[in-house]
């Protein structure tokens, strides 16, 4: 004879969470087949009810240590990524790089490293003003967007790097940009100023092509 089973019981088998291995399973699929990064809250609304989003991914990225892709926490969200060891084996791919111009360099680099950052405060730390076309064109790359406006007079927006910035440059966070020692020695930044610096003035206005 079957033992009896209440309603309760029924509900709670129902709605019980799978095995974490399967729930691993479930994350990864998901990955996957994103063709962008994923955050936990929208892992978590396609998983069945009860499952554990941020311990699967802490199975997950164990399991694919040594591999050759391995998970990646990009901002507040997880994605699969070439492991860094095996980069070089997708240097036959041709892509076309266009440089940025000096102007939409280092408005970029104000806003990575002073984000939120205003347009005013933008123009401060460049000594010239900043034109709108540099802004739409980091906009439009979508390593910029839109921020909360400061609660200042006249309530400036602000200026705050993406999680496509943080995933082309491969950091987790902001944070993680280097910092002026570590430029200089790489030699990404010099001390002295360039030698057309003391011959003309330096105006955002002219620069209409943001590429060079």
């Amino acid at each position: 004879m079957m033992p009896d089973t209440t309603d309760d019981e029924i509900n709670d088998s129902l709605f019980e969470a799978p095995p974490m291995g399967e729930q691993e399973r479930m994350v990864e699929a998901l990955l996957f087949a994103s063709a962008a990064p994923m955050s936990v809250a929208e892992i978590t609304a396609r998983l069945p009810h009860g499952c554990d989003t941020k311990e699967a991914l802490v199975h997950l990225g164990k399991r694919y240590e040594g591999r050759g892709v391995a998970l990646k926490r990009i901002g507040e969200a997880w994605a699969f990524r070439t492991a860094p060891d095996l980069g070089f084996l997708m240097q036959k791919e041709q892509v076309e790089h266009r440089k940025l111009s000096r102007a939409a360099i280092e408005t970029l680099a104000i806003i990575a490293y002073h984000q939120p950052a205003t347009r005013a405060e933008i123009e401060e730390i460049r000594g010239v003003s900043v034109s709108r076309g540099t802004l739409d064109m980091l906009i439009e790359l979508e390593w910029v967007k839109l921020g909360r406006r400061k609660m200042t007079p006249g309530r400036p927006v602000t200026f705050i790097v993406t999680q496509v910035f943080l995933d082309h440059f491969g950091l987790e966070t902001p944070s993680d940009l280097p910092g002026v020692r570590e430029l200089r020695a790489s030699g990404l930044l010099d001390n002295r100023p360039p030698p057309e610096a003391a011959l003309e003035p330096d105006h955002d206005e002219d620069q209409d092509e943001m590429f060079e």
